[in-house]
Formats: structure tokens, sequence, C-alpha cells
């Protein structure tokens, strides 16, 4: 059997997304429009409760939708 349970795959996951928002609000701050627009196309295939995360960091959510 083995593997890893789906608890704990899902903490993993959960710490990634984590990790990685992380790592983008810390660019937000110098970055210019574009920048923003590419990094919030990154958080919204990152996670699926993306606009609330986008609307904490204070990126607009009327970008495109994929």
């Amino acid at each position: 059997m083995g593997g890893i349970s789906d608890r704990k795959q899902e903490i993993k996951r959960r710490r990634h997304r984590k990790k990685k928002i992380a790592v983008f609000a810390r660019k937000l701050k110098k970055a210019n429009a574009t920048e923003k627009a590419a990094i919030a196309d990154k958080i919204r295939l990152l996670t699926p409760g993306a606009e609330v995360v986008l609307a904490n960091l204070g990126i607009d959510g009327g970008a495109k939708k994929r």
C-alpha cells in the first residue's frame, strides 16, 4: 500500500500555496501594471480561492479568467 494520505497531501498543497503566495506578495511591491497582471494570472491558476487572495493582496480582480 503506502503512499501519502489524503489529509497529508492536502496539507502539503496548502503549505506550498502559502509559500508561493508569499513570494508573489513580495514581488508585487516592486511590480508594474503588466507584472501585476501576470502575477494575478499565476495566482488564479494556483488556487481555487484566487479572487479572495487577490482582494487581500489589493489586486483588482477584474482581469481575465481562464
